[in-house]
């Protein structure tokens, strides 16, 4: 008996764990949303693309797009422009969309469209890059210069990372007359760039220009500046204004590199114009497209991935096990007496369609009509076989008078009252019907109001739309509800109205 014991506390600790770990896996690491109502940020970027087309030559324009290999995810990408050829190319880590025409005159027009989203953005790949550079020539006052800036920086810093942050700060000392010699005149931020550049090339650290745009939406938007550097593991940000390391989440990184955002052949007076709108999109279905759209899996394997139709059916499947601990709970705790364990619980689906309070006007006049029957036919001492198929048919007669009735009064409600189960019906009648002629007719009035009660209890706990879109979403669950089922089976104290029954023996 102990050790049949310690095996069921086993058993049911297994269950409870193994049930809290793979949905605290699918809320924390999985990411998926614990409410139905839950919505994530959507931005729409249009990058609008200008130019002034030469007549009798072909046009060619290039563009870089981003690379979509960061913390966001593409939903839907699109080029929008007339008569023109579109191409998509990787160079160097970038991608660049090239628009290409035999043919255009005046004022033409481009568009590119990104639709993309945070959430669900999946794995970063492992970061790779440059950890040396040769040093950029530069000789004369230049490369004294710049000496004189690397010393004091080389004095104040310990690893990459604070030596790019000292760098940058230096260069942004405008009062400095070596800072002065090396911008000669020009404190543009591109020009900032390229003297950090050529101080980190003399102590061979390699740096990268990197063109973010900013998610802000509503506002007019151009792309800013950020250098990088790779430390062997990761990538390091900076602001070539600031030295300020890490790159802010509002930014997305368009493209890396020296070359310009666009270049254009057979054309003149070339501009870009970005523009910026966000939306939110119910999480789960923003889950699906992103599992339709990326790599990312982890709703192959839930719920659903399966077809619509079935997802439908397993909404209501997965409610049941709630149903049943609901009815359980009434029986072992409290006492309720109902017709069974799943009587009650099949009503409460039918309940459903028919909604709680037509659904038991219904369940009572078929019920009470299909006893006055039952009672009837027991004077006919017919066998239990025959008598049950009677009461069967008596029920889908009963049903289908009750709909055409309904019917015609314009009570479409009642029309739901063939999802009734006729033979939950017949059996609920028969056993009804015994316990009537065993225990009499008040231990069967209270038999069959438990009945009602508990199914009511059932369907109203299984039609709260949270705890259906919960449950269906992390079907563990249902592991601890075993568990939970498996300690109850165990019970044998009092339930709550023995108390009451037995309330004079405690006083004695």
């Amino acid at each position: 008996m102990r050790s049949l014991n310690l095996h069921l506390k086993v058993l049911i600790t297994i269950l409870v764990t193994l049930g809290i770990l793979i949905t605290a896996y699918q809320i924390f690491i999985v990411g998926i949303p614990i409410t139905e109502d839950e919505t994530d940020d959507l931005w729409n970027i249009d990058a609008k693309v200008e130019f002034q087309a030469s007549p009798k030559n072909p046009v060619k324009v290039q563009m870089f797009v981003p690379p979509l290999s960061q913390d966001y995810v593409s939903l839907n990408e699109s080029f929008i422009s007339n008569n023109y050829g579109v191409s998509i190319n990787r160079i160097d880590g970038n991608r660049k969309v090239t628009w290409s025409a035999r043919r255009a005159s005046g004022k033409q027009t481009l568009y590119y469209r990104l639709v993309l989203t945070k959430r669900y953005s999946g794995e970063k790949p492992k970061a790779k890059g440059p950890i040396f550079r040769d040093s950029i020539a530069v000789e004369g006052p230049e490369k004294i210069a710049a000496e004189a800036l690397l010393a004091p920086i080389r004095q104040h810093s310990a690893d990459v990372e604070t030596f790019i942050s000292e760098t940058i700060k230096r260069v942004n000392n405008v009062n400095d007359d070596n800072v002065k010699l090396l911008l000669a005149g020009d404190a543009s931020t591109p020009n900032k760039a390229k003297t950090i550049e050529l101080l980190l090339s003399i102590a061979h650290v390699p740096m990268e220009r990197v063109h973010t745009i900013r998610l802000v939406a509503d506002q007019p938007q151009s792309p800013e500046l950020w250098l990088r550097s790779f430390d062997g593991e990761n990538w390091l940000y900076f602001s070539p204004e600031t030295g300020e390391q890490g790159l802010p989440v509002d930014r997305l990184v368009w493209w890396t590199g020296d070359d310009n955002l666009v270049n254009i052949e057979g054309g003149k007076k070339v501009q870009v114009s970005f523009s910026l709108n966000n939306s939110e999109m119910n999480a789960i279905r923003l889950a699906k497209l992103t599992d339709e759209s990326t790599d990312a899996d982890f709703l192959e394997y839930s719920l659903y991935g399966l077809p619509l139709q079935t997802q439908q059916t397993f909404m209501i499947m997965v409610m049941i096990p709630l149903g049943v601990l609901v009815i359980l709970v009434l029986r072992n705790l409290i006492g309720l007496q109902t017709l069974g364990t799943f009587t009650p619980v099949l009503i409460a689906l039918a309940f459903r369609e028919t909604q709680l309070g037509f659904g038991i006007v219904l369940f009572t006049i078929i019920t009470a009509l299909g006893l006055s029957l039952r009672s009837y036919l027991e004077h006919l001492k017919l066998q239990m076989l025959p008598r049950l198929s009677v009461v069967l048919t008596f029920v889908v007669v009963l049903i289908a008078a009750i709909s055409l009735f309904s019917h015609k009064l314009g009570l479409e409600r009642g029309l739901s009252v063939a999802l009734f189960p006729m033979v939950i019906l017949t059996m609920t009648i028969e056993r009804l019907s015994i316990t009537w002629e065993e225990r009499g007719g008040g231990h069967a009035m209270k038999v069959g109001v438990g009945t009602l009660f508990a199914a009511a209890l059932a369907h109203l706990l299984m039609s709260v739309p949270e705890l259906n879109y919960f449950v269906f979403t992390f079907p563990a669950v249902l592991l601890m509800l075993v568990g939970f089922m498996l300690a109850m089976g165990r019970y044998r104290g009092y339930r709550l109205t023995e108390l009451f029954r037995f309330k004079a023996f405690l006083k004695d």
